[in-house]
């Protein structure tokens, strides 16, 4: 079974968390996303923390509570990233953020397992019953991908991003990975 409860299909990739070596192929496959699909993306290749191998490797050190996974087949074709708030209050949540899947490799289910192995380290982590996301309108098949796995809208930014004149809304979204207290 998944995080979702969906029988699982054998993988044709492998999944697993970033390591030092992964540094440089994850700073290409990010500038590849941000070329790829400008909107879906709040960063840009210029301003991109994440095109620097530097913050790449310091967020690799965060773990658990702060990680990238990626999908191989053999090379990196897919990530994702996830990181836990640092304020106590808001301890209980986890961000994902930068999903990502090369053209020719998707629809082949690799942004699913992705996402149920982040999911499943969300859930491995103490304390964690919350995990958020930010969706653009402009990749309506992301968020169908995530409305499948749970997750809900709890609110719209109108214009959330602006690129090349053209402005799109942003979908916030979340998954309980606990029930609900309030």
């Amino acid at each position: 079974m998944s995080a979702r409860g969906h029988l699982e299909v054998p993988s044709r990739c492998m999944i697993r968390e970033l390591r030092d070596g992964d540094v440089e192929p994850f700073v290409n496959l990010r500038r590849e996303a941000l070329l790829d699909s400008p909107l879906a993306f709040a960063a840009s290749p210029d301003d991109d923390l994440f095109s620097s191998s530097e913050t790449v490797c310091e967020q690799l050190r965060g773990g658990p509570e702060s990680v990238i996974i990626g999908a191989f087949r053999p090379h990196l074709i897919g990530a994702v990233g996830l990181y836990r708030d640092r304020l106590l209050k808001s301890s209980h949540k986890v961000h994902l953020w930068g999903m990502y899947v090369t053209p020719n490799h998707r629809r082949q289910r690799v942004a699913s397992e992705l996402l149920d192995a982040v999911l499943r380290h969300a859930a491995a982590l103490p304390g964690v019953s919350r995990v958020h996301l930010k969706v653009s309108a402009a990749t309506p098949g992301a968020q169908r991908l995530y409305e499948r796995a749970g997750f809900r809208v709890w609110g719209i930014e109108p214009a959330g991003a602006s690129y090349d004149g053209q402005t799109v809304a942003d979908y916030h979204m979340a998954f309980c990975l606990e029930p609900d207290i309030g």
